[in-house]
């Protein structure tokens, strides 16, 4: 099975045939119930990050129970549609582009499944290659940058800002970690697809980033950003093996997903 991880704006996925599972887990509840369709050959399993109704900001997502849960029903590979703000003039509101890097500024999230042991995952490249392939294939979909994930939920300073771009990110987020650890722990193949709403506060010459501007400019975009998913779900081969992600940790999880 194939996920989608919706991000702000981002709450739907299917129509009215979809059915709903509610998933207990070791973490507590979920963001929201997952709801499971088809797309094309796929059935894929949709799950809103921030809840049905944003009722979650970045730094109380639960991510652990989000990740844990579409494990259990069946999902091996996860697109992460997400909202980020640009740290280059060349990406404004509207871009599309598929992260190869990140670079995490978050704290105090719970960012593994293993709390003790000698327990370390590989994580030199976050996102799986044959996800960012797919994505990429599609037109006019940027191939490649950094993502900051700052901790929010509030904006970046203008010198933060500048700081981010001069350690050569191009996006900035508050949502990307600790979801791309946590779903290589639970091997899980992951990649990011971020929409850019504004341009961050140090490269905008204006007011700075304002979270209804940055809702505003996704909810322009959100129908063909929900399109290019598809498209993107369409070009990944049903087989479900992947030789290019490497193994989460050597380690067997701490709870049973059977």
């Amino acid at each position: 099975m194939l996920a989608v991880i919706g991000g702000s704006g981002f709450y739907t996925f299917f129509g009215a045939d979809a059915r709903t599972i509610d998933v207990d887990t070791p973490f507590g509840a979920t963001s929201a119930p997952i709801t499971v369709g088809a797309v094309g050959e796929h059935e894929v399993a949709f799950l809103p990050r921030h809840g049905a109704r944003h009722e979650y900001s970045a730094h109380t997502v639960p991510y652990r129970a989000n990740m844990w849960a579409l494990r259990k029903v069946g999902a091996r590979r996860v697109f992460a549609p997400c909202a980020v703000g640009s740290l280059t003039p060349e990406y404004g509101p509207g871009t599309v582009v598929v992260p190869d890097q990140l670079l995490d500024r978050t704290h105090g999230r719970a960012d593994t499944y293993f709390e003790s042991g000698g327990v370390h995952a590989s994580f030199a490249d976050p996102y799986c290659p044959i996800l960012r392939a797919a994505a990429t294939s599609l037109p006019g979909v940027i191939d490649g940058g950094t993502m900051v994930v700052i901790q929010g939920p509030r904006f970046s300073t203008r010198a933060e800002s500048r700081w981010y771009a001069s350690a050569g990110c191009t996006l900035v987020n508050m949502t990307g970690y600790p979801e791309a650890i946590l779903a290589r722990e639970l091997e899980i193949c992951y990649a990011a697809i971020a929409l850019v709403t504004d341009l961050d506060a140090g490269i905008d010459a204006g007011g700075g980033v304002k979270a209804v501007e940055v809702f505003s400019e996704f909810e322009k975009y959100i129908e063909p950003f929900k399109k290019l998913v598809h498209e993107a779900i369409d070009q990944v081969s049903p087989d479900l093996t992947c030789t290019q992600c490497p193994p989460h940790t050597g380690a067997d999880l701490p709870f049973d997903l059977s």
